[in-house]
């Protein structure tokens, strides 16, 4: 039987800080110099519970650029709407991609791009190389990227107890479309959270409707433009079809941004292989008061540490890896449980 091709974990940084943040800002935990440290306690846990999970043979974690942003430079309404983040979390962004690096952790900042792109070129890399990838982010734009050899870890709300990694079947079950559709899925029903609005009367539903039934957005606009309307109005309803028709600059718009750079420079796989150093790794950690040990085992080759009894902590048990259903929750289906 053949060995399974090397795996490479990357993870999108920022959007894992902000799940962190907002999961323990209830009960903020602060060094002893009285900076924040809840949010880079959670990156860290995250990417120790990863790893548990997925034994990766090498790790990136990619942040966004901070300077300057070239999809801002394009269009100066990306992202624009968001409110200034607050002081805890900022510091605990800015200071996240040197903490990692101190611990040995290969981390990637690529100049005026954002860590989707990591993500994407992470898994084109992966793929030339030979190896397999999961991407790790609690945003959905990772979809796109997902194939036969790369599959996304997503965290929701709750956690990573309800994460769930979706490979390519299991998209298909939960958008209703395939991986390189959902590009042009995602255009048509926008996406908020960057101020990328997409077409009236276009939510996930009728997005999935077009394309099934068009194969892409561009054979779409094909047909209007034959002035076949009611071909396209008898998939997705009049009103939709009229506003589809008068979008087009929109969509296209909405199609440049969201696509991810697969070419950006990174760090030779080997370079980001495990395990690292475990004594590198906790005197990082201890240097901005944080205090974790047997939960960083995959991380520094170790075994996983025994359950003791009822009181030990989540953050030093095994975490099982189950590709089935669960009694204690379904999830959508085709996608696979963690718990």
């Amino acid at each position: 039987m053949p060995f399974p091709s090397p795996l490479l974990l990357v993870l999108d940084g920022n959007s894992l800080l902000h799940r962190a943040y907002h999961a323990y800002a209830s009960d903020p935990i602060e060094d002893s110099d009285g900076r924040p440290v809840w949010a880079l306690r959670g990156l860290v846990g995250y990417v120790a519970r990863a790893a548990a999970q997925l034994r990766p043979d090498a790790i990136v974690v990619g942040f966004d650029c901070s300077v300057s942003s070239a999809r801002r430079l394009e269009w100066d309404g990306y992202k624009a709407h968001r409110p200034e983040k607050p002081a805890p979390l900022s510091e605990q962004i800015a200071g996240a991609p040197e903490l990692l690096r101190n611990a040995g952790v290969c981390v990637v900042v690529p100049p005026a791009y954002e860590a989707d792109d990591v993500l994407a070129s992470g898994a084109a890399a992966a793929r030339r190389a030979g190896w397999r990838s999961v991407l790790m982010t609690s945003d959905r734009d990772a979809f796109a990227l997902i194939d036969e050899t790369t599959e996304v870890l997503r965290v929701r709300n709750g956690g990573f107890d309800e994460a769930v990694l979706i490979d390519a079947p299991g998209l298909v079950e939960l958008c209703g479309v395939e991986a390189g559709q959902y590009r042009d899925f995602a255009a048509l029903r926008g996406d908020p959270s960057d101020n990328l609005h997409g077409v009236r009367g276009f939510g996930a539903a009728t997005a999935a409707k077009l394309l099934n039934a068009f194969g892409s957005v561009d054979e779409a606009w094909a047909a209007l433009d034959r002035g076949d309307l009611r071909t396209v109005s008898d998939v997705v309803g009049d009103a939709p079809a009229g506003q589809l028709a008068t979008s087009k600059d929109r969509v296209d718009r909405n199609r440049r941004l969201m696509r991810m750079r697969t070419d950006l420079p990174l760090p030779d796989l080997d370079a980001a292989r495990l395990p690292l150093d475990y004594l590198t790794m906790r005197r990082a950690l201890r240097a901005r008061g944080i205090n974790l040990g047997p939960s960083l085992w995959a991380l520094v080759g170790n075994v996983p540490p025994q359950r003791v009894d009822d009181t030990t902590t989540p953050e030093l048990q095994p975490w099982v890896f189950r590709r089935s259903l669960s009694s204690r929750r379904d999830p959508t289906p085709g996608q696979l449980s963690l718990f």
